[in-house]
């Protein structure tokens, strides 16, 4: 029995399973930066508002164009919230997925 072609067949079957793992590490990793960019985002707008600024306006020049388009921010007096959309490459989940952060400003006693 010839055993040549055998490395081709073996990667032909591995290559769905390499693919999948490759597509779920993008997407932690790609949830994980929507994370941390709402978190800027929120502490921007919290900074703003503090100042005096307009903390929406904060919030949406902190993100990337990307980020912007499936982003919800609402502030409610010292508090901001920012909801963004993390990018994904399967058309299925790009909705399924969304990361909060809140930024809260006091006023000092």
């Amino acid at each position: 029995m010839s055993e040549r072609g055998q490395a081709s067949v073996e990667l032909l079957g591995a290559l769905p399973v390499l693919l999948m793992l490759g597509l779920f590490l993008f997407q932690a990793l790609a949830v994980g930066y929507a994370a941390v960019l709402a978190g800027n985002a929120a502490e921007a707008g919290a900074i703003s508002r503090a100042g005096g600024g307009d903390a929406e306006d904060a919030a949406r020049d902190a993100l990337p164009g990307w980020g912007r388009a499936g982003m919800d921010v609402v502030v409610d007096g010292g508090a901001v919230r920012v909801t963004v959309e993390p990018p994904s490459p399967i058309a299925a989940l790009r909705d399924r997925f969304e990361v909060t952060s809140r930024a809260v400003v006091r006023k000092p006693r």
